[in-house]
């Protein structure tokens, strides 16, 4: 593994770390073909910050995404550079999307999942490190990969999750964080 991430071979090709089901590097592959089906297993991460009163950040994402596209999902989400670790890729990215750093970030565990996007025909073949913490300021989202954020307790979820379009693989993220997710909130908020 090289000791610097790398980024990309040229201006429009972007790089994922292949792995086996160890979460080991085994190779490269480019972003949109590891998303195609059947998928290659990548490695990637999910964030989940909260405010002060508990409340989860959710995203919905920019129209203008080439994956699923106007849905809401967790903070951030994506994929570190090929050398880069998944921490480090995490902050980077919450940044970037949100214009915000966590305060707080910890590791929440790892999780595999196969989720086939219905709408695009991608397919999130993944092993995700997740990671939790608290929103270090106020979000000042980039459009390009933003469209929209609310702040939403256990409540507000169920609801907002039952009336509008979700990532495929949130649930399955959200759950296999809820240890950590009621380590950093308390058991009183609901998480």
């Amino acid at each position: 593994m090289p000791s610097t991430p790398v980024k990309t071979t040229t201006d429009e090709t972007i790089l994922l770390e292949l792995v086996d089901e160890q979460g080991v590097t085994i190779g490269t592959e480019e972003k949109l073909t590891a998303h195609q089906a059947p998928g290659l297993l990548h490695r990637a991460f999910s964030v989940f910050l909260f405010d002060n009163r508990g409340r989860l950040l959710l995203q919905q994402r920019a129209l203008g995404k080439y994956h699923s596209p106007g849905v809401w999902s967790n903070t951030c989400c994506g994929h570190p550079y090929p050398g880069e670790s998944p921490f480090a890729a995490a902050a980077r990215r919450t940044f970037e999307e949100l214009g915000v750093s966590p305060a707080l970030l910890a590791e929440a565990g790892t999780v595999r999942y196969n989720h086939p996007d219905p709408a695009s025909g991608l397919v999130e073949q993944e092993f995700n490190h997740l990671f939790v913490g608290l929103v270090g300021g106020r979000p000042d989202p980039d459009p390009e990969e933003v469209g929209d954020i609310a702040f939403v307790t256990p409540e507000e979820l169920e609801k907002r999750h039952d009336a509008d379009p979700f990532s495929a693989w949130f649930m399955t993220v959200l759950d296999a964080a809820r240890p950590a997710i009621r380590e950093l909130t308390g058991p009183s908020i609901g998480w």
